[in-house]
């Protein structure tokens, strides 16, 4: 069965995409592929206040990252939130990544802010908590790849703690099925991750990128496990 995947854009990221990688979308587009998923995609440029103008619940809303902060009042941002909360009521199946995440926590009553405790940044190992989880990862641990500042400090009301470590609480967390967030980034694949610490990192404090850089070779990400739970989640017909 074809699946209709509606990736709402939150930005293009310029001038940080090598060139072995076309669009930011297209991570997305080949992490489904590799998973089986058979699926068609519409691209909204959200970042530039284009929105889906109604609701289809056999459709998946992807928000996916984005460079700007999910607590910030810019107005794509504060229509996007409002988006996401008309969404959500009308029964919308959402997944959220890294700033997707934060975004749909805050749609729905949870908080985002700066985290004290610095930047987070190539591969890390999470702690899963949910049952349904736990079958992708037999380990009992989720190992993504990272790129953040801020992190989600409240969970929105009926979220369940999907997956938490020492450097962020709130990892993962699931509303029913309606609703998974990561925030790590499936999508990224190490090759990205070590072109970012490499190329695009002129503001990180050099040990963390070191560290970062060195997790790249000493842990196996594994995005295609959380892209498969996400969409048997989030499958009506299931």
């Amino acid at each position: 069965m074809t699946r209709h995947i509606n990736i709402l854009l939150c930005d293009t990221f310029p001038g940080r995409l090598p060139a072995f990688i076309p669009n930011y979308e297209s991570l997305f587009m080949d992490l489904f592929a590799e998973v089986g998923a058979e699926a068609d995609y519409r691209i909204y440029q959200t970042w530039q206040g284009e929105l889906p103008t109604g609701v289809n619940t056999d459709e998946l809303y992807l928000i996916p990252g984005s460079l700007d902060s999910a607590y910030d009042d810019k107005p794509w941002i504060l229509a996007l939130l409002q988006w996401i909360e008309k969404a959500y009521a009308r029964g919308a199946r959402m997944m959220g990544v890294c700033f997707g995440h934060q975004m749909i926590a805050r749609a729905l009553g949870g908080e985002v802010k700066a985290y004290e405790g610095g930047f987070g940044a190539g591969v890390r190992a999470s702690r899963v908590l949910d049952e349904g989880m736990a079958r992708y990862f037999p380990d009992g641990e989720m190992r993504l790849l990272y790129s953040h500042h801020d992190q989600v400090t409240v969970l929105p009301p009926d979220a369940v703690l999907c997956a938490t470590s020492d450097f962020c609480k709130n990892e993962s967390f699931r509303i029913g099925r309606q609703v998974i967030t990561f925030q790590g980034h499936p999508e990224f694949t190490v090759a990205y991750s070590r072109h970012l610490l490499t190329n695009c990192s002129d503001d990180l404090d050099e040990a963390v990128r070191l560290n970062a850089l060195r997790s790249l070779d000493e842990m196996e990400p594994m995005g295609p496990a959380a892209a498969r739970y996400a969409l048997n989640l989030l499958n009506k017909n299931r």
